[in-house]
């Protein structure tokens, strides 16, 4: 027995047939979960690992913004 991370409701999947790295739908909530691991197994809101990409990506959007931001200024004292 299972249950959904989001909403703690029991799954209704055949824990024999799943393997890391599955997908599964949350028939009570609507969660997209992933497999993380099977022994023992364990499931994750797939929502939550594109939240933290989101936020990946917009860490490394700032260090890029940075960097334009120093070379800009590089260029106009190289200018005068």
């Amino acid at each position: 027995m299972v249950n959904c991370p989001e909403c703690d409701s029991v799954l209704d999947v055949e824990e024999e047939d799943l393997d890391e790295g599955d997908t599964l739908t949350c028939e009570e909530c609507g969660s997209t979960l992933t497999v993380t691991s099977t022994s023992p197994l364990e499931i994750e809101s797939a929502d939550e690992d594109d939240e933290e990409e989101d936020e990946d990506d917009l860490d490394e959007d700032d260090e890029f913004d940075e960097d334009e931001d120093e070379e800009e200024e590089d260029e106009d004292e190289d200018w005068k």
